[in-house]
């Protein structure tokens, strides 16, 4: 897949990207921290950043207008020109700005990837989709774990507006390499027929996804796998108590996870021929329920296990979902279809993660940990059943 060029340019723009943006996403909330000493206000940043993730449906209509690769370039400009108003936060009265790019840079982000998906879609063999979304989910996973290292040390030698340079200055070359990417598709809005209006375009994506054969199975259980994947996040803490170890500890169960979604990000497109994309989602969903049962397990080494076999397990029902998109969608409904699909898969976290934290408490944590890996099993189930 890497012969392919505009495979090769894309991965190059993900790599260098995704460089800053990890950097950038862990400053934001130490930055925050640091000058106001709020954990609250500094959590908000992480909020900033996924809440445009709710709007995904509308914000994907976008995505399918005009020419996806200069939205690619243009949005990629124009973030690194947002982030360079950060040099004039300096002081509590200023996070205002600092909240407001954040948001701006989550409503970018989630346009950038449904254009990014349907781009790609049409400017990469279809038979080599599934290898380029897991060497793409290997390039994400591996710049989080090596970039908010960097950050955090840029960040401690120069302050929070260095890192939004570097993140700028990321956003630059990216826009430069998907500039060089040729396009197969130029107009994916149809020509025959006068653009429907807004509502209309945003429930066209939702329709397709919830009444395809193919996709609604796996969407239905990618969302609820990532339910159940928040309400195992928010444990964390958790299971590093019933270590007897201090809270640092939970990077090392990070770091494992990130490992375990990079090594299968390498092997997602063999699996995903041999497989299919029902049987690939089933089995990690499988994977990832008995890891998170074991978790109960009070022991090092058993923990880092489920740790690298959580990472690698849940990565394959989001995966298996996006390559069903860009497989089974028409080119014109690729972006809002794409976004909705990200909206119904990955804001559940944040409801599962609001249900843990209540539960973490009044519930010990076996029964907790081999209770959510038992539900895990359902739509693991439900997959295998179908055809």
């Amino acid at each position: 897949m890497l012969r392919d060029r505009d495979a090769g340019l894309y991965l190059a723009g993900v790599v260098v990207s995704g460089l800053g943006s990890s950097a950038m996403w862990l400053v934001a909330g130490v930055w925050v921290k640091d000058l106001t000493g709020s954990d609250a206000l500094a959590a908000l940043c992480a909020f900033a950043l996924w809440a445009p993730l709710l709007a995904g449906p509308v914000l994907g209509t976008l995505a399918d207008r005009g020419h996806r690769r200069a939205l690619l370039v243009t949005t990629d400009l124009a973030l690194a020109a947002l982030l360079l108003t950060l040099f004039t936060v300096e002081a509590p009265g200023d996070l205002w700005l600092l909240y407001a790019v954040l948001l701006v840079y989550g409503a970018a982000g989630v346009v950038h990837d449904a254009a990014e998906s349907a781009l790609v879609a049409t400017a990469v063999a279809p038979a080599l989709l599934g290898d380029f979304n897991g060497l793409r989910m290997t390039a994400n996973e591996g710049m989080k774990l090596v970039a908010p290292l960097a950050g955090a040390g840029l960040y401690a030698a120069y302050g929070g507006a260095t890192v939004a340079l570097l993140d700028a200055v990321t956003f630059v070359a990216a826009a430069g390499l998907y500039a060089l990417v040729r396009t197969r598709a130029p107009h994916p809005v149809p020509r025959d027929r006068p653009a429907p209006g807004l509502r209309t375009r945003t429930a066209e994506g939702a329709r397709h996804l919830l009444t395809d054969r193919r996709l609604r199975p796996l969407v239905l259980a990618g969302g609820t796998t990532m339910l159940l994947s928040g309400v195992n996040g928010s444990l964390i803490f958790a299971v590093v108590e019933s270590l007897g170890r201090s809270p640092a500890y939970a990077g090392l169960l990070h770091v494992a996870q990130g490992a375990g979604s990079v090594a299968v990000g390498l092997a997602t497109g063999v699996l995903l021929r041999r497989l299919g994309e029902r049987r690939f989602a089933a089995y990690g969903i499988a994977l990832t329920g008995v890891a998170v049962a074991l978790r109960a397990v009070p022991d090092d080494t058993v923990a880092l296990v489920c740790g690298a076999a959580i990472g690698a397990g849940l990565p394959c029902v989001l995966v298996a979902t996006l390559t069903a998109v860009q497989h089974a969608t028409p080119p014109h409904l690729l972006g809002r279809a794409t976004a909705t699909a990200q909206t119904l898969l990955f804001a559940p976290t944040a409801v599962g993660m609001a249900i843990g934290a209540a539960l973490v408490g009044p519930v010990d944590l076996p029964v907790l940990s081999v209770t959510v890996g038992a539900l895990s099993l359902l739509p693991s189930a439900a997959l295998l059943r179908r055809p």
